[in-house]
């Protein structure tokens, strides 16, 4: 049985899946399976993967499912203790397993176990995520606040962290049912029940720089978070409160852009925390506007420039 298994999903990445790929096969730490759950593709995704030769190299196809999908479907295949997910075009530094496998020896009874990772914003820039308001940046250990370290940049990335097989038995796998969202969704049952542990070492990139990162469905037609499941939770958890209440914000200033203002009204009325002027000024704007902004927010970002509205 292989300490790791890697869960890849795959869908039309033909122009990265030989870098991600590579970046798994460069590890240091090689004990581990590699599952690749083909969600459909209809590009030449296959013929990149058939030019590895190496046996802990397993396909499986699905009918176009959505990532979710995917990654349960490699989550119930998976042969290993410890499942590693990774996206098919982010990348892994050589230190990745490694780092998380001497995390999960020293603190083996959490939740999640997450390394550092950066943003690679153009070709040019890649920056760092830090959380030290609440957590020293050479901090490797049990997060003292999960939620609170998590209110300027989630501490929980997709591809920079890993997690015991038996926790899904306990909080679930990813919701099939909510189409936007469904790994923060995750992570907060997990995080909310559960301690999580950090390294103190940076072993991934997020590559958003890639072409078509953003989702090009319209916000009404996605499946949102049911904040009101975490409610209870909420009363007597200060920081998830103020962490949730972040993406009621996002949400509610994406459904104004899209034209429903009663929408975006209800999740305001949830907030309790205190939302930011910049914020507020843009919760009157005409949704015109702030389809202009949010482009030129894009745009800022792809060339360099990275901020938050929401802080």
């Amino acid at each position: 049985m292989p300490f790791f298994s890697v869960v890849i999903p795959l869908y039309n990445k033909e122009d990265y899946i030989e870098d991600t790929l590579k970046s798994v096969m460069n590890q240091t730490f090689t004990d581990f399976e590699i599952i690749i759950v083909d969600d459909g593709s209809t590009d030449k995704s296959l013929l990149k993967i058939n030019s590895f030769e190496d046996l802990r190299i397993k396909v499986f196809h699905q009918n176009n499912q959505g990532a979710s999908a995917s990654r349960n479907k490699g989550i119930e295949l998976a042969k290993a203790n410890i499942i590693a997910f990774l996206d098919a075009d982010d990348i892994w530094l050589p230190n990745h397993l490694e780092t998380l496998k001497n995390l999960v020896n020293d603190f083996p009874n959490c939740g999640l176990y997450c390394s550092r990772y950066q943003t690679k914003l153009t070709k040019r820039k890649i920056i760092k995520h830090s959380f030290s308001d609440v957590i020293a940046d050479n901090f490797r250990g049990i997060i003292p606040d999960f939620f609170k370290a998590s209110l300027m940049h989630r501490v929980a990335h997709t591809s920079a962290l890993a997690i015991h097989k038996n926790i899904f038995a306990k909080y679930g796998v990813f919701d099939l049912d909510i189409s936007s969202g469904q790994d923060l969704d995750l992570w907060v049952r997990i995080g909310a029940y559960s301690d999580v542990a950090i390294s103190n070492e940076i072993t991934s990139i997020y590559r958003f720089e890639i072409p078509n990162t953003l989702s090009k469905t319209s916000f009404l037609k996605k499946n949102l978070i049911d904040f009101k499941k975490f409610e209870t939770l909420e009363q007597t958890n200060k920081s998830l409160k103020q962490f949730l209440d972040l993406y009621r914000l996002e949400y509610a200033i994406h459904y104004r852009m899209a034209g429903s203002i009663l929408n975006s009204k209800m999740l305001l009325k949830e907030i309790r925390s205190k939302i930011p002027v910049k914020s507020k000024i843009l919760l009157n704007l005409h949704p015109k506007l702030l389809q202009l902004l949010l482009k030129t927010k894009h745009l800022l970002k792809r060339i360099g420039f990275n901020f938050t509205i929401y802080q």
